[in-house]
């Protein structure tokens, strides 16, 4: 299935559209016209203008068409002596004039028959230069349009004065392709589609296994790299034909579409804003790099930025978080339209509706998004703190201080709002930073990091933070231990455990969010039922989202159970039950206690007392957080002491396990290892420390001359 392009975003604003038809669609083998290609288009042309897109129709297909028909003639009135005579090359004015009557004839016909009406209109590259002439054009069109009629332009070779209409490529245009791009330009068209015989433009001759199709043509990357094959078989352009025409319409305006004319649907598609074809825009080179960097340049180029970072000073790197704040509540509706277009891919693709949930990016959540940011920019700086400070000797001063970690590599969910809370926090503890987001958030995460880059003063550089947009690329850049510092994967066990396996970076691992709640029996139930209610359903999704309930055997026999196991299913949730909960409850059983639902449903188990709960928690648990509700303090104090998670509870919900309730600005993700950083890494867990010493001169000369004191020295606020 093709996928939603971020850049073709445009296709749901067009509303006047220009659609060509080369000779190659429009005629089959021997020049005669290809009746089911042009069934099929007139069809889809019809649709559009039933479905109220203003149709401009330009079509080649005349001068072949013509000369099959002349030909076939000439064939049956020749007699056998004149066909053993050499065989002259037809007018090519003559040509014209005979096929476009019968190409004009087939599209009334099919037209007629799905009850539109087609007009034609001829021109010629003169009549442009007549200003009186361009003026009566456009309002002749408007009065078709307007009455639902679909002109169909071509030029009027018959009677073309141009010197040599078939090669000529001097004048206003010179075949129907720059006809079109004018046509487009003139009329003030929102698209123009080029129908070809191949899918597109592609890195050299279509037929050569090694080429490539380009999906989105930057002119300052692919007009020297592109190798073109033969023109046209029948027409008189070809593919750099359309190139030139495409360019020149692009760069004036107008959103252009290589794409194949052999499949019916592919207009359809381009309105649907699927990627097929080639596109053609003026703002191609913002959405792509116009070079290619390796692995090892990326990661080289934030390290070197980081450096340049670092070196501003503490209010400068706090003004780049607030031009970042600043930059996503004013591209606000940029960033909604592309979100738009990957939760409908998603949703097409018949993704979960968890997972659908996770790639939304409403208003609210971008101004979350932004108020984070600045929080974060009013934090205490974190780089260059003094943490220890101690006399080493007589004049011998050390101190122990902050420090970026250097360049992180960041793998995370298909979540925009992920790219966004990362990157400040990178900026604000000084790193550089690679990014790789889940494919189903690939335009989101371009328009985020666009929008991020560009608030980046040129003094440090947008390559600070570098967006990896391929998981191809992944391998390579784990290997670059001398370059890249730490990864952070934040997914699946398996996730984590891959990586691990194939790199020599130091790894901080986010596996998978197992959360326990464990309800006591000595709990406060209303207490209870709301704890239990938002850990499961506040957002479901989250890592931070409780995966099961467990629940005292007492509270059985009192109806609790029964009250906690109603709040959850009156909202929604499929419970399924551990071995004593299912016959208790009458439940599905559940496969594994070691899942996570990510969605509104969870498994409910029921344990004999806090140590049962415990066992269960080290035993099924992924060591993220687990909460126990309780009024008994000693029990509470028990359950705290002993289970072995980054974060535990006490009459609170485990959505409360988060950078930003933290009161840490952001994370990068939940830590559930045990070295550097555990629980929620916000600025603290992406630095590491370095040491300064200043002295006055001394040596160690085998510590003879040198009186240790090794005094500390209180540090100043």
């Amino acid at each position: 299935m093709e996928e939603l392009d971020r850049s073709r975003a445009f296709a749901k604003d067009v509303k006047r559209i220009v659609v060509k038809v080369g000779t190659a669609v429009v005629t089959g083998k021997g020049g005669r016209l290809a009746l089911g290609r042009l069934g099929a288009l007139c069809e889809q042309l019809a649709e559009l203008n039933s479905d109220g897109f203003e149709v401009i129709l330009v079509s080649s297909g005349a001068v072949g068409l013509g000369r099959q028909r002349l030909r076939y003639r000439q064939l049956v009135n020749s007699s056998f002596a004149d066909l053993q005579k050499p065989q002259h090359e037809l007018d090519g004015k003559a040509c014209a004039g005979v096929g476009q009557s019968s190409l004009m004839a087939y599209y009334e016909t099919m037209f007629d028959q799905l009850d539109v009406t087609a007009a034609q209109l001829l021109v010629n590259d003169s009549s442009f230069r007549d200003k009186e002439f361009r003026k009566q054009l456009n309002e002749t069109v408007k009065s078709m349009l307007d009455l639902r009629v679909i002109p169909i332009f071509n030029e009027n070779d018959a009677i073309s004065t141009r010197r040599a209409p078939y090669q000529d490529s001097s004048g206003i245009f010179w075949d129907n392709d720059s006809l079109a791009a004018l046509l487009a330009l003139e009329l003030k068209a929102d698209l123009l589609i080029l129908l070809s015989d191949v899918e597109g433009l592609y890195t050299g001759p279509p037929s050569d296994p090694n080429s490539k199709l380009i999906h989105t043509f930057i002119k300052e990357k692919h007009q020297d790299e592109i190798t073109f094959g033969d023109k046209s078989r029948l027409g008189r352009g070809g593919m750099t034909a359309k190139v030139k025409a495409a360019v020149n319409a692009a760069y004036a305006g107008i959103p252009v579409i290589i794409t194949s004319g052999y499949a019916a649907e592919n207009i359809d598609k381009v309105l649907r804003g699927l990627r097929v074809g080639t596109l053609f825009h003026q703002d191609a080179r913002l959405w792509a790099p116009i070079t290619d960097s390796t692995a090892r340049d990326m990661a080289v180029a934030a390290r070197e930025s980081s450096r340049k970072l670092q070196a501003l000073s503490s209010e400068d790197r706090k003004q780049i978080l607030y031009s970042i704040a600043d930059a996503l509540e004013a591209n606000e509706k940029t960033i909604r339209a592309e979100n738009e277009l990957d939760v409908a891919t998603a949703q097409e693709a018949g993704l979960e509706e968890s997972l659908v949930a996770r790639l939304v990016m409403t208003p609210a959540k971008i101004s979350s998004l932004a108020a984070s940011v600045r929080k974060l920019a009013d934090m205490e700086d974190p780089i260059g703190r003094v943490l220890k400070k101690t006399e080493v000797a007589d004049g011998l001063v050390l101190e122990k201080t902050s420090s970026p970690l250097g360049v992180l590599l960041i793998v995370f969910e298909s979540r925009p709002d992920a790219l966004v809370q990362i990157a400040s926090l990178a900026i604000r503890s000084g790193n550089g930073l690679l990014l790789k987001g889940g494919k189903e958030a690939r335009r989101s995460n371009a328009i985020l990091h666009k929008v991020i880059t560009d608030a980046i003063p040129e003094t440090v550089g947008g390559k600070l933070i570098g967006l990896v947009t391929s998981r191809e690329e992944i391998p390579d850049l784990l290997k670059l231990d001398d370059v890249i510092d730490l990864v952070i994967p934040r997914g699946s066990n398996k996730l984590v455990s891959q990586i691990k396996n194939t790199t020599k970076i130091p790894v901080l691992g986010h596996a998978d969010g197992i959360c326990h709640v464990y309800v006591d029996k000595a709990c406060n139930v209303d207490m209870a039922k709301r704890i239990v209610s938002d850990a499961k359903l506040d957002y479901p999704a989250a890592c931070n989202a409780m995966e099961t309930l467990l629940v005292h055997k007492d509270l059985e026999q009192n109806a609790v159970l029964n009250e906690l196991i109603f709040a959850l299913q009156s909202n929604g949730v499929t419970l399924y039950g551990g071995p004593k909960a299912s016959k208790i409850l009458n439940l599905p059983e559940a496969r594994s206690f070691n899942h996570e639902y990510c969605s509104k449903a969870c498994t409910v188990e029921v344990v004999e007392d806090v140590y049962g709960a415990i066992d269960h928690i080290h035993r099924h648990g992924s060591a993220h957080t687990d909460c126990i509700v309780t009024e008994d303090p000693e029990v509470a104090e028990l359950f705290l002491r002993q289970v072995d998670s980054a974060a535990v509870f006490h009459n609170a919900s485990t959505r409360f396990s988060d950078g930003f309730r933290f009161g840490l600005g952001a994370e990068v993700g939940i830590s559930t290892g045990r070295i550097h950083a555990r629980g929620p890494v916000g600025v603290e867990g992406l630095l590491t420390t370095r040491w300064i010493m200043r002295g006055k001169g001394q040596v160690v000369d085998g510590d003879n001359g040198i009186a240790y004191t090794h005094q500390d020295i209180p540090i100043q606020a």
